[in-house]
C-alpha cells in the first residue's frame, strides 16, 4: 500500500545534503508589490478621511451594514450575549488559563533602577506603553487564546487602555473570543478587520482612538498595513506560517510525535513540520503512523499539502549535528523528545519557544502552560523572542550628575564632540568645566 504522504528523508551524510535542505527550508519571501500598494494608498484613505473612509471600507470588507462607525464596537449588552453562548466549563478553563499566562508574566516585569556615583545618580526608569491594539483574526473561526496572549502580558505591564479588533461575523460565532476579551479587562472591541482596522489603530479616527502599538497575527494585507505604519506606532513582528521541529528517538512513541507535527501542519497548507532524528528506526516508525493517522484528520487535506510542500525528514548522524541544524531552522517550535533531551537543549541558542520531553507537547503552549503563544517565525529568532510583557514596557535613562562629576565628564565629551565638528555640543560640555 503506497503512503498517502510522501516526504523524501535527507541525510546530512549525503553530499547534497544542504542543497536539497535549502531549498525546502525556506518559502519565497518576496514583497508583494500590488497588495503594498494597495494597502498603502487603504492606509491613507483612512488617515486623511478617518470615519467616512473607514466607514466605506468596513461596509466592502467586514460585510457589515452600519450607518455610523461608532456601531462597530462591541456593546455591554452584546458581550453579555456573548457569554449566553458558551458553557461555564469554557470559561472556567479560559479562567485557569488566564491564571497560568498571567503567572508566567508577572515573572518577567522589569522595574526601574538606579546606581549612585560620586554624588551622581544613573539609571532606567520603566513605564508601561500607555495604549495597545490588538489585532485578533476571526471571519469564520474564533481564536481566544490570541486574546489571552496579547492582552494579558499587556496588563501585567501595566497599559491602561487596550482596544481590540476583529472581523466578527456574529455574537454567536465568536463568543468565546469576546468572553476572552472581557476576562482580560480589554476596553474597547471593534467588529473590523484587514488593513483599514490597523489604520484606524494606528492613526485614529473620529470615533476610535489611536494606539501607540500594534500586535496580533493577520493575513498578508494585515501584517503589510503592520509594516506599512511601523514607525508612527510600535508592532510586535510580521508573522510568517507556522513552524515546528521535533527531535525524536526510538524511545519516543511514533503516533505522539505524528500528531505533534500534525498539530502545526494543520494551520495552513504553508506550516512546516519538520522531523530530525539520529535514528532511521524511529524515523521509519514516524513516517508509518503519519500515513496511519492523518486519514482520521478533519483537516487531513491542509496536512496533506503542508507535509508535501514543505515537512522535511532528516537523518542525522549525532546530537551535535542534530542541534546545529536546529540553530539553523531557527524554529518557531521546538519539541526536544528524545531522551537525552538536555544534551541536545545545551547546544541550541535558536528557538522561539522550546518543549522538552514525551509530557510538553507544542498544544499546551499554545493555550494554557503559561509562556505566550506569540513567537518568532521564519527563521528570526536567530534575532527575536517570544512576545512578553517586556514588549509592553519602554526604559526611559536616567542621568543626574554632581559638578564633580559633571566637570570631570565635560573634558571626555568636548573632546569627542570636537572630534565629530559639532561644535554647540563641545561648549555646551565645556559649559560644565568647573576645573
Amino acid at each position: 500500500m503506497s503512503n498517502i504522504i510522501n516526504v523524501p528523508i535527507l541525510k546530512t551524510s549525503d553530499k547534497n545534503f544542504s542543497k536539497k535542505f535549502n531549498t525546502r527550508l525556506r518559502i519565497n519571501t518576496n514583497v508583494n508589490l500590488k497588495v503594498e500598494k494597495d494597502v498603502l494608498k487603504l492606509i491613507n484613505n483612512v488617515r486623511t478621511n478617518g470615519n467616512s473612509s473607514l466607514l466605506n471600507l468596513v461596509k466592502k470588507y467586514d460585510n457589515v451594514n452600519i450607518s455610523k462607525i461608532s456601531d462597530l464596537q462591541i456593546s455591554d449588552t452584546e458581550i453579555k450575549k456573548a457569554y449566553s453562548y458558551v458553557t461555564k466549563s469554557q470559561v472556567s478553563n479560559l479562567k485557569k488559563a488566564i491564571s497560568r499566562i498571567k503567572k508566567f508574566s508577572k515573572k518577567q516585569l522589569s522595574s526601574s533602577w538606579r546606581y549612585k556615583e560620586r554624588g551622581s545618580i544613573l539609571g532606567e526608569k520603566v513605564t508601561p506603553i500607555e495604549s495597545v491594539g490588538i489585532y485578533v483574526p476571526g471571519g469564520k473561526a474564533s481564536y481566544p487564546s490570541t486574546v489571552l496572549m496579547n492582552a494579558i502580558p499587556a496588563k501585567v505591564a501595566g497599559v491602561k487602555k487596550i482596544i481590540m479588533t476583529s472581523p466578527i461575523e456574529s455574537i454567536s460565532s465568536h463568543a468565546l473570543a469576546i468572553v476572552a476579551a472581557d476576562l482580560c479587562d480589554v476596553n474597547q472591541i471593534y467588529k473590523m478587520g484587514g488593513a483599514h482596522a490597523v489604520a484606524a489603530l494606528a492613526y485614529g479616527t473620529e470615533t476610535i482612538p489611536n494606539v501607540d502599538k500594534i500586535v496580533g497575527p493577520g493575513n498578508i494585507y494585515v501584517s503589510t498595513a503592520k509594516k506599512i505604519v511601523f514607525g508612527d506606532v510600535g508592532i510586535d513582528n510580521i508573522a510568517g506560517p507556522s513552524e515546528v521541529v521535533v527531535v525524536a528517538d526510538e524511545t519516543n512513541n511514533p503516533d505522539m510525535v505524528a500528531m505533534d507535527l500534525f498539530s502545526q501542519a494543520e494551520h495552513d497548507e504553508l506550516a512546516q513540520p519538520i522531523l530530525i532524528s539520529k535514528s532511521i528506526r524511529a524515523i521509519n516508525r514516524v513516517v508509518d503512523s503519519v500515513n496511519k493517522l492523518v486519514t482520521e484528520m478533519p483537516r487531513k487535506k491542509i496536512i496533506i499539502k503542508s507535509f508535501q510542500k514543505r515537512g522535511i525528514v532528516i537523518k542525522t548522524k549525532n546530537d551535535s549535528e542534530s542541534a546545529n541544524l536546529i540553530n539553523k531552522i531557527a524554529p518557531e517550535h521546538l519539541e526536544i523528545m528524545c531522551k537525552n533531551y538536555d544534551k541536545i537543549l545545551s547546544k541550541v541558542n535558536n528557538a522561539g519557544a522550546i518543549f522538552l520531553g514525551e509530557n510538553s507537547p507544542e498544544v499546551f503552549g499554545d493555550y494554557c502552560a503559561g509562556p505566550n503563544h506569540v513567537l518568532p517565525t521564519s527563521g528570526s529568532a536567530r534575532f527575536s523572542s517570544p512576545l512578553g510583557v517586556h514588549d509592553f514596557q519602554k526604559r526611559s535613562s536616567i542621568i543626574k550628575l554632581s559638578k564633580e562629576l559633571a566637570s570631570e565628564l565635560s573634558k571626555i565629551a568636548s573632546s569627542i564632540a570636537t572630534a565629530e565638528g559639532l561644535i554647540a555640543h563641545a561648549e555646551s560640555a565645556r559649559f560644565r568645566d568647573k576645573s
